[in-house]
C-alpha cells in the first residue's frame, strides 16, 4: 500500500522559486549579450 501525502504548491511559492532561479539566469544572459556585442563592434 502506498500512503503518500500530496503537498500543494502555492502560486507564491512558485513565483519565489522562479525568481530565485530566474533573476541570476536573466542577469547572466544580459551580461553575455553585452559581452557578445563588444566582440562585434
Amino acid at each position: 500500500m502506498h500512503n503518500a501525502r500530496t503537498v500543494k504548491t502555492t502560486p507564491l511559492q512558485l513565483a519565489l522559486a522562479w525568481s530565485f532561479a530566474g533573476i541570476p539566469l536573466l542577469a547572466g544572459v544580459i551580461q553575455t549579450l553585452f559581452n557578445a556585442m563588444k566582440l562585434f563592434q
